[in-house]
């Protein structure tokens, strides 16, 4: 699950062209500040988690970083 979710952002990033300035994506990278995804961004990662999982990732609350998508997915 976390590496469909890695690889998911991974794809994302690339599609949109984003440079990232960290080597390892982790539980506790966050989404704005270290992966600079914007609104537009976040607003596709959850098509993506959601179409991949079949659940609604902002439901119970907001996601900040990595290991809150991989909470909401247990």
């Amino acid at each position: 699950m976390k590496e469909k979710v890695i690889e998911i952002i991974l794809n994302l990033l690339m599609e949109n062209d984003i440079k990232i300035n960290i080597v390892e994506i982790n539980e506790l990278t966050s989404l704005t500040s270290d992966l600079g995804l914007d609104s537009f961004n976040l607003a596709q990662l959850t098509v993506e988690i959601e179409s991949e999982f079949g659940i609604d990732i902002f439901e119970s609350g907001v996601v900040i970083n990595v290991g809150d998508i991989l909470n909401k997915l247990k």
